[in-house]
């Protein structure tokens, strides 16, 4: 009995220190042609199915809280920006995203043709600063708009102690001098 135990110490020990190496690895799940589901840290052959790639550890990457990751994979958080035109209106909407931790894909409607070419397939028209938070749109930045459908779509309030601020998944340009010709409209009065 007692050396069961200490053979189950020495595989515990080696265990964390092969964590303690490799700071983050993949864990697989798959169904083979017999319908056998298999766990690995090697991915799966080709005629596999139902494959799915779980990252497991943490090292250097910070971990969102676990309401933040629900919230962004059933409404993920897209903001379009601009960057002449938009100032210090998209300053403030950038800032209350990164203040309550949520990731979140910033677009950028002046710089980029794509870009532009979405936001008015969406909601018709060129007007930064623009949110969308799963299937809702909010055209132009009113704060308690804004908190009350992060809060709907079920994104805490806070940040955690000691998790960083987060940035958007495309930073924008630097800002360009602005243009004569038409701007998208800011909905500021």
């Amino acid at each position: 009995m007692k050396t069961s135990t200490i053979a189950l110490a020495a595989f515990a020990a080696a265990l964390l220190a092969a964590s303690a190496v490799q700071a983050q690895t993949s864990v697989y799940r798959w169904t083979d042609k017999d319908g056998k589901v298999h766990f690995s840290d090697a991915p799966p052959a080709d005629d596999a199915k139902d494959v799915t790639q779980k990252q497991m550890g943490g090292g250097a990457d910070v971990q969102l809280p676990y309401a933040t990751q629900v919230a962004m994979r059933r409404n993920p958080v897209t903001f379009y920006s601009g960057s002449a035109s938009c100032g210090e209106i998209c300053g403030a909407a950038r800032s209350l995203l990164s203040g309550r931790g949520i990731p979140f894909a910033e677009r950028n409607a002046e710089a980029n043709p794509a870009d532009a070419a979405a936001l008015k397939n969406l909601i018709g028209e060129l007007r930064v600063p623009t949110l969308v938070v799963g299937e809702s749109t909010l055209k132009g930045y009113e704060e308690s708009a804004w908190q009350s459908a992060l809060d709907t779509a079920g994104y805490p309030r806070t940040r955690l102690p000691g998790q960083p601020p987060t940035v958007s998944s495309t930073p924008p340009p630097a800002a360009a001098p602005a243009k004569t010709s038409a701007a998208p409209d800011t909905g500021q009065k």
